[in-house]
């Protein structure tokens, strides 16, 4: 049998009786660390024992040193039964109770010791059922903070852990927010130090007794980066004594709202300003939050249920991520979405077309070369470009013949098979017809911006020239790289 006690959370006068006497009584006493202020005391009255110490020493990781002194208790225990003693309780951020437990083969009994959590809490004055959160210092992640509760982050061993919790904190709160080092808290060598979260890292002295207690934050604003305080923005807005224009929003009345921030996101990105694409990616995201509130007013759906639904999605549409399959190249990746999306739909012989497959919402360019992806994958595609050019200039005749015809009707349809026979060259080239003409918009707004511009800084109107006089400002605009 293993024994595993708690060295408790500072000096010997914290100790229970029963473990104390269990510690004196032992034959085969094994401790994680003899760095303790219990086991200085219990020297003195001649208690011997076998400490892990010098394991540390020997790696780099701690899970490793963790491993080690698991596998030498349970070959020790092999032939005798042990005491294995470790720092505060047993059952509270003890790695190695953990990896005991976990071997079936092993019998395991743990016996008391007071935790450090108990004095810790006493020593800062908090209630934890005000909302407590408890993390290791070598394991926890951002995304893993409560920021709203009384926040402890135990085993801050040095001055590099100290580091590391300081940068991840500084990821979520200002540098200035003060927090605590909480050194053998409950003991006579008890130390608590506030310090900004700038100066964590070398605001005193840490050992393996050291915690960090980060305060609950009470100002909204410094949430502001959290995605649950932009989801009660959101409902505040659309709640009781909220907006009456928030409040009044519909699925179908947004609708233009979502189009317009989508091709903002675009505008900013082929202006390369990151900047810019990150205040219009706020955008479709109020826009996403706005429609999923709606639903969730409407008791249809969440936010969460849509997350949970794109999340379920990825995973199952990346198996050579999340599972077993092989997908080396971006096209083998591709093949297995589709199949994949075939299955989930079903038979697919139950589908009226293909092609209901495509948006039927999209811009019109954008839905021809949709189009025109879909009925390629069966086979209905030119394997050359030529043929693709000879249809567009078959098309622009149809189109003069229509026109001379004075047909209206037809030279609008006609005008049209002409986009969509470019847009089938624009998808054998693999490149978006939308996004050119997007390009193309935007750089005769320059030329247009320059012409405005020189008549201005001339004096003149558009009324007083003629066209090539503003011509000839174009190519200027043209020659100067706009």
């Amino acid at each position: 049998m293993i024994t595993v006690i708690g060295l408790g959370a500072g000096d010997l006068s914290q100790l229970p009786l029963g473990i104390y006497r269990k510690l004196l009584a032992t034959e085969h006493l094994f401790l994680r660390t003899k760095e303790h202020p219990v086991i200085k005391e219990l020297e003195a009255e001649g208690i011997s024992y076998q400490s892990f110490d010098e394991i540390y020493e020997k790696h780099e990781q701690f899970e490793s040193v963790y491993d080690e002194i698991v596998a030498i208790l349970k070959d020790e225990a092999k032939t005798k039964d042990i005491v294995y003693a470790v720092p505060g309780h047993p059952m509270v951020a003890e790695k190695t109770t953990q990896l005991l437990l976990e071997d079936e083969n092993l019998e395991v009994q743990i016996e008391g010791g007071q935790s450090f959590i108990d004095p810790l809490l006493g020593s800062l004055k908090i209630d934890p059922i005000e909302g407590f959160q408890f993390l290791d210092a070598l394991s926890f992640e951002k995304d893993e903070l409560q920021l709203t509760q009384h926040l402890i982050i135990c085993q801050v061993y040095d001055q590099y852990i100290a580091s590391n919790v300081k940068l991840t904190l500084m990821e979520q709160l200002p540098d200035e927010y003060e927090v605590y080092i909480v050194t053998a808290a409950g003991s006579k060598d008890e130390k608590i130090t506030k310090v900004p979260l700038y100066e964590l890292d070398r605001g005193g002295e840490v050992n393996n007794l050291t915690s960090v207690y980060v305060p609950p934050v009470k100002e909204e604003e410094l949430l502001y980066h959290d995605f649950r305080t932009f989801r009660r923005i959101i409902a505040a807005l659309r709640g009781p004594g909220g907006c009456p224009w928030d409040q009044k929003q519909t699925h179908e009345s947004l609708k233009k709202y979502l189009l317009e921030e989508a091709y903002e996101v675009l505008d900013a990105i082929d202006s390369e300003d990151d900047d810019h694409l990150a205040e219009e990616l706020g955008d479709v995201l109020l826009q996403i939050l706005l429609h999923a509130q709606i639903g969730e007013d409407e008791g249809m759906f969440t936010i969460d249920g849509v997350i949970r639904g794109i999340s379920e999605k990825m995973i199952r549409r990346h198996p050579h991520v999340f599972g077993e399959v092989s997908a080396d190249t971006a096209e083998e990746v591709v093949t297995n979405w589709e199949q994949i999306k075939r299955m989930e739909k079903g038979n697919v012989a139950e589908e009226k077309s293909i092609l209901d497959e495509v948006t039927k919402g999209l811009p019109g360019l954008m839905k021809a070369v949709q189009y025109q992806k879909k009925a390629a994958k069966v086979g209905f595609d030119w394997d050359a470009v030529e043929p693709m050019w000879e249809k567009v200039f078959e098309e622009i005749q149809e189109y003069k013949e229509a026109v001379a015809g004075k047909e209206k009707g037809d030279a609008v349809q006609e005008f049209g098979d002409i986009l969509f026979a470019l847009a089938n060259i624009a998808r054998f080239y693999k490149f978006d017809p939308e996004e050119a003409l997007a390009m193309t918009n935007q750089k005769f707004a320059r030329r247009f911006q320059f012409i405005e511009e020189e008549l201005r800084r001339q004096g003149l109107t558009f009324e007083e020239q003629s066209l090539e006089q503003l011509d000839a400002i174009w190519e200027k605009a043209k020659q100067s790289g706009l």
